[in-house]
């Protein structure tokens, strides 16, 4: 891969074209917020429609099952794009592609809010998730490359932190736009925040100039191919081999196939001039150990927001309203931890951030391992939020670690690929956590499904709840090999702009 770059995008606009906002010692704030803008919408969007699917069900005179594909379709093609996109904006520009991308994401939910049947909406939300893959990972992206090298985790944190605010407010929002004007009012939420967040991006960055790949790079579309292929295949595989049985003809061929197209994936980027992904991190320790946490702890954390629902509506009998205020006090500590953990781990290193957020998670897994078909909420929501703390402090640090690691024109790709070791994770998460839950009620006579959990059968209460428990174990344990993996990390790097070169 050639390694012949432009002036380092941290460094600001070229002489000649540097605008007077680019010279301001604030102009890494005023980048942060025009991007904050579709960052929050982009979230928003996620949780309010979610909120909207048993509406939306009934317009359209379809089952849950059949419209849950309305967030399946959305999330699988983010995650399917989202390693390409980040590698296109390292080629042509991160700029380019987020401006564009939020076009596309906007363009996208006006058709959704407009399709007049099911074979109409679910095409554009596949929009709307290429909109989303081409500016998750690129905004984070250019928020991190305008911050000095020694402020990356103060502009991560201040990026998850705005993800939690859209995650708090997307079902709230949501809710009330539903009840009060219907469910096409929830696609039409976003589209005044993108065009905000487009105009304000094009008039901060103006003149502002990237560091990107050399002109003669190119596109490695083998590896893209490959890539989504590999994600594709594997992720409609968890998420739906549980119902469809994990030994099933077309779950087994969707992983034969996932295992053939990654050895082949493995085999061409170790190959090709240009790859995708240059495989080659892996070998630098901060690299593939921050890379290695993150997937473990999102896998031993993310079950946790999809179990708890069934656990407090019909284990506990709480209205769906109650439930969902639940979780609230630990999102909100997850969006203030997510900031305050990034600006400290810059002056102190990152292991002590990730190494404690991580125990904490553990401690409120550990705790959550413990409820009964009676717990109180008293008990419950505190270990929420431990879990919450743990990961808002976890999550900043360690995507700084990732991103000092590598060169800044490779912030794209790379942070393209954080979001998809967490999409990932999230779905394997849910497929593991379910496994072992409905495993536990087949085990004592009830049937091996979440559904039967809201029937009326004498004791699925307490065969849910123990297999709950022991999901939650497993999940603390997983978290114990995450927190082993961030304890070896290096505290920092030294180098603010390790060459390509570096083993670490």
């Amino acid at each position: 891969m050639s390694s012949t770059k432009t002036r380092s995008a941290s460094s600001g606009p070229t002489p000649g074209r540097e605008t007077a906002l680019a010279r301001s010692p604030d102009f890494k704030y005023w980048v942060f917020g025009a991007l904050a803008v579709g960052i929050f919408a982009s979230v928003v969007d996620h949780g309010s429609v979610n909120v909207a699917l048993p509406t939306i069900a009934s317009h359209f005179r379809t089952d849950l099952p059949t419209i849950q594909w309305v967030v399946i379709i959305y999330s699988l093609t983010i995650a399917a794009l989202l390693l390409p996109m980040g590698r296109l904006s390292d080629l042509v520009g991160r700029k380019k592609i987020y401006i564009f991308g939020i076009m596309v994401l906007g363009t996208g939910a006006a058709l959704s809010g407009l399709s007049p049947s099911l074979e109409l909406l679910f095409p554009s939300r596949v929009l709307q998730g290429i909109g989303a893959a081409m500016t998750q990972g690129t905004g984070m992206a250019i928020v991190t490359a305008v911050f000095p090298a020694n402020e990356k985790g103060r502009a991560i944190g201040m990026f998850m932190t705005m993800v939690g605010v859209g995650a708090i407010a997307g079902p709230a929002i949501g809710g009330l736009l539903v009840d009060f004007f219907g469910w096409r009012v929830v696609f039409f939420l976003t589209l005044p925040l993108n065009i905000i967040g487009a105009v304000a991006t094009l008039w901060v960055l103006r003149g502002w100039t990237e560091e990107k790949e050399a002109d003669r790079a190119r596109f490695d579309w083998l590896g893209a191919t490959l890539s989504t292929g590999v994600l594709v295949a594997l992720l409609l595989a968890m998420t739906i081999g549980n119902k469809a049985g994990w030994f099933s003809p077309s779950i087994v061929i969707a992983f034969t196939a996932a295992i053939g197209m990654l050895g082949t994936f493995i085999w061409w980027e170790l190959r090709t001039s240009a790859p995708m992904l240059d495989l080659r991190l892996f070998r630098r320790k901060t690299f593939s150990l921050g890379i290695s946490a993150a997937f473990l702890t999102f896998l031993g954390s993310s079950a946790v927001l999809f179990m708890m629902p069934f656990y407090l509506q019909n284990v506990l009998g709480y209205s769906a309203k109650a439930a969902g205020f639940a979780v609230v006090p630990g999102a909100i500590c997850m969006a203030i931890m997510g900031t305050v953990s990034g600006v400290l781990s810059d002056r102190f290193g990152w292991r002590s951030f990730t190494v404690g957020g991580l125990a904490s998670s553990g401690i409120g897994l550990l705790i959550l391992s413990c409820i009964t078909e009676d717990s109180s909420l008293w008990m419950v929501v505190p270990a929420l939020m431990l879990m919450n703390i743990g990961m808002g402090t976890f999550y900043s640090p360690n995507s700084s670690s990732v991103m000092s690691s590598v060169v800044v024109s490779k912030y794209g790709v790379v942070s393209g690929f954080l979001n998809l070791v967490r999409n990932a994770a999230n779905v394997t998460s849910i497929a593991f956590a379910t496994v072992i839950v409905t495993t536990t009620m087949a085990s004592m006579g009830f049937e091996p499904s979440l559904e039967a959990v809201r029937g009326e059968a004498e004791g699925v209460d307490q065969a849910f709840t123990l297999g709950l428990r022991y999901a939650f174990l497993a999940m603390m344990s997983i978290i114990v090999v995450s927190l082993t993996f961030s304890a070896l990390q290096p505290n920092r790097i030294p180098e603010p702009e390790p060459q390509d070169t570096a083993n670490r």
